[in-house]
């Protein structure tokens, strides 16, 4: 799969792209990408933050499609790793994702929260992978790694895209400074030991139990 961050490999970035596990030396090993966990506690914070501000002042969040009506019974951390085990997508699509989903932010008056930010990030990763990735997963397959169905997965897209008016070309200058901005959060964060990744599983909704279920539908 071709990804932004090993195109700009030979840029100052180098060194933090290798340690977010988005650059890979020698043989090809299969393990999850320090990113994933950085990237988790960079949005869980986000959500903290944002759900204690909006209880202090008692203000009501902008309620949209990508809201639920109760938090999924998943993690963030478990719902991203679930995303990776299952999509086949390059690490850098995870930092593609969380510049997506901060452009949406910032053309809404919407607040990261836990009843949105899992439906922003299934749809945020799958533009990335679309735009960044040679190879990706369709749409339905999609849906089922986020535990949505492929008419909602299909109405978030287009709800995703027009608010951020299209906008998915990423520079490198941009990549490379949310590269650092995650790098950064790993200061103090203690990494779990997490189990190999299997290529197939996938159980619709929101479980994260495993199903020997495959999606073999692959869009170029």
């Amino acid at each position: 799969m071709g990804t932004l961050a090993v195109e700009t490999q030979s840029n100052v970035g180098s060194d933090v792209y290798l340690t977010l596990g988005l650059k890979e030396l020698g043989k090809r090993v299969m393990k999850i990408p320090r990113v994933l966990s950085l990237l988790s506690s960079l949005l869980e914070k986000s959500v903290q933050i944002n759900e204690l501000q909006l209880e202090a002042t008692q203000v009501k969040d902008v309620l949209t499609i990508f809201h639920g009506l109760r938090a999924p019974s998943l993690s963030i951390r478990q719902y991203i790793d679930r995303i990776f085990k299952y999509s086949g997508c390059s690490p850098s699509c995870f930092v593609v994702a969380n510049i997506y989903v901060d452009r949406f932010l910032q053309n809404t008056d919407v607040q990261l929260t836990s009843l949105n930010v899992h439906r922003l990030l299934i749809t945020s990763v799958m533009l990335a992978a679309k735009f960044i990735d040679d190879a990706f997963f369709n749409n339905a397959y999609y849906a089922k790694v986020g535990g949505v169905s492929t008419k909602e997965l299909n109405r978030l897209e287009m709800k995703f895209l027009f608010t951020i008016d299209f906008r998915l070309q990423v520079s490198v200058e941009t990549f490379r400074k949310y590269c650092s901005q995650l790098e950064k959060e790993a200061s103090g964060l203690q990494i779990e030991r997490l189990r190999p990744i299997q290529a197939c599983g996938i159980k619709e909704g929101w479980s994260n139990k495993d199903d020997s279920t495959c999606a073999p539908a692959i869009a170029r």
